[in-house]
């Protein structure tokens, strides 16, 4: 019998994988754009947008920091399985965060890159239960008049973009959608 870390992947990787690849650039690319992504079935209770995101993005190189909800051995072993991504403990050393809003604060203990190396900051992948195009206005690159979202709060984005350059980027999961707003986004009237 198979063990459960070994299923759920990418069925056909090369297609499923280029699939989540271009969803997860046109989120970025347009801030509060919610799409589609699947192609990975993750242990519960992590959502398969959260999965296909963290499949298509980690690999060896990329330290990953679980919150206590989503961190059990089947959600490791599959993460460890399917990427080779280390999972730490240390909210400083890790490049992708996953949890909920409540369990990923404070968010200032996640790198926010440095001033020679703005990139050397987190990801952070905020498990929600739904997400709609209301809420939040958005503006900035990729936004072109206002866009919204439903965010879990508005004072920690804004600190966040006030940031820029350095800073932390988000993406927004809930079942098989996905969003994102990139430190360059500002929150506003």
């Amino acid at each position: 019998m198979q063990s459960q870390p070994l299923g759920g992947g990418f069925a056909d990787h090369p297609t499923a994988s280029a699939k989540a690849f271009r969803a997860i650039l046109d989120v970025l690319a347009r801030p509060g754009k919610i799409a589609e992504i699947s192609g990975a079935t993750p242990p519960a209770p992590m959502s398969v947008a959260a999965g296909s995101l963290l499949l298509t993005l980690c690999d060896p190189e990329t330290p990953v920091w679980i919150s206590r909800s989503l961190q059990n051995d089947a959600v490791i072993g599959w993460l460890q399985f399917h990427t080779g991504a280390p999972v730490v403990t240390d909210r400083a050393k890790a490049m992708f965060a996953i949890g909920d809003w409540q369990e990923l604060a404070p968010i200032t203990d996640f790198a926010i890159g440095t001033a020679e190396y703005p990139d050397r900051s987190a990801t952070l992948i905020v498990e929600m239960s739904k997400l709609v195009s209301q809420g939040a206005k958005l503006r900035g690159p990729g936004i072109q008049d206002v866009a919204s979202l439903n965010l879990p709060e508005n004072k920690a984005f804004a600190d966040n973009a006030s940031l820029f350059p350095l800073g932390l980027d988000f993406f927004f999961t809930a079942n098989s959608s996905i969003a994102a707003l990139p430190r360059s986004t500002k929150l506003g009237e």
